[in-house]
């Protein structure tokens, strides 16, 4: 599983992922909760498996190996 998010689109889906976290422990709702936990998720791993089947790489610095460098 090689890194595909680069730091910016980690930045977002972190900025992104609060709403739904903060709207799905409020309210009691799972959807929303489960949604900002994948959201999150995929910042904090750095590997998003639907840029892998759309072919999207949004890492710009590359180490020899090909891996993202965070």
């Amino acid at each position: 599983m090689k890194a595909n998010i680069g730091k910016m689109d980690r930045f977002v889906r972190v900025i992104v992922s609060v709403p739904f976290l903060v709207y799905g422990i409020m309210e009691g709702s799972i959807i929303p909760l489960v949604v900002g936990i994948v959201i999150l998720g995929t910042a904090v791993l750095g590997f998003c498996g639907l840029y892998t089947l759309l072919g999207v790489d949004t890492c710009k610095n590359k180490d020899k190996q090909g891996n993202c460098e965070i």
